[in-house]
């Protein structure tokens, strides 16, 4: 499986520091999907994990992070991305370069 560093830094950085103007919308988006992921049978909470986080475990991914990553899709087709990771890189880029 190929680590896109970017949709991990996307998800971390909305979980922790949501941009004012999309809060709401990442809250809401994260948690419908968290929602989905509860009822899904790969959730560490139905398998025993000796890592303390809620992740998935076909994955891997820490679901706090994952489900509020706006250009993340889930890899067994659970929820969609909402923007594409274009979208999302661009929209990185005018926040480290301010441009």
């Amino acid at each position: 499986m190929k680590i896109n560093f970017s949709q991990i830094y996307e998800g971390w950085k909305n979980n922790l520091f949501p941009a004012a103007d999309m809060k709401e919308y990442i809250q809401q988006v994260g948690k419908e999907r968290m929602s989905i992921c509860e009822e899904c049978e790969f959730i560490s909470t139905k398998h025993e994990s000796v890592r303390p986080d809620v992740h998935c475990t076909d994955c891997g991914c820490t679901l706090a992070a994952k489900t509020k990553c706006l250009s993340c899709a889930c890899p067994l087709n659970k929820w969609k991305a909402v923007v594409s990771s274009q979208e999302e890189e661009e929209q990185l880029k005018k926040e480290v370069h301010g441009k």
